[in-house]
């Protein structure tokens, strides 16, 4: 069992090594900070069944870090939760195939709400109809589920979520995030003491 296990997870770091790195990144970093940081708006991350718990992951991940974001469920989002965008605000979508229903039609309604809303989009397909409706696509590179079936998210969801951390990070370099930015934000818990610790020996 040992070896399988070893196997499961030889598959998951093959998968995330080969992630496609391009421009894309650099792409929709410099839109987050230009959207959020210089036009005061928000990123709104959003997904269905797994997808929608890693972009909801990414959402507070985004926060806690000092970029302004929240989660907003597609289906909710068809129930009056669309009211929650503004001007100026940025979407982030996530669906491995980038053919799901709920999210190509949060697109046409978001763009019925805000015009010229931009979207960044996490998909395996870049020929998709959630790609085609995208300023930004960031590829998985497709990787094929650990899971038995070879149909349950798991290799896939752990690679979005990596991407995920990807355009975190960067924005905290872009912006310049430092110890005492995150102390503000982390006051509670074991995160919390260590970040005021960092910055009284600053």
């Amino acid at each position: 069992m040992t070896e399988d296990l070893k196997n499961i997870i030889r598959k998951e770091a093959d998968a995330i090594l080969n992630i496609p790195l391009t421009d894309a990144y650099e792409t929709a970093v410099n839109l987050i900070v230009k959207q959020v940081h210089h036009k005061k708006g928000k990123l709104v991350t959003s997904g269905m069944g797994k997808a929608g718990q890693i972009a909801s992951n990414i959402a507070t991940t985004f926060s806690s870090t000092g970029t302004s974001a929240c989660f907003l469920h597609p289906s909710e989002a068809q129930h009056g939760d669309l009211g929650i965008l503004r001007e100026n605000d940025l979407m982030l979508l996530i669906s491995n195939s980038g053919k799901t229903r709920e999210i190509i039609e949060l697109i046409d309604l978001a763009r019925v709400l805000i015009p010229d809303i931009h979207f960044i989009v996490i998909t395996s397909d870049e020929n998709s109809p959630l790609s085609k409706g995208a300023d930004v696509c960031l590829l998985t590179g497709n990787p094929q589920e650990v899971c038995a079936l070879g149909l349950t998210p798991t290799t896939s969801t752990t690679v979005m979520t990596v991407i995920g951390d990807l355009l975190v990070v960067e924005t905290m370099k872009k912006i310049e995030f430092n110890v005492s930015d995150y102390a503000k934000r982390h006051h509670g818990g074991y995160l919390g003491t260590i970040s005021r610790e960092r910055q009284n020996k600053e």
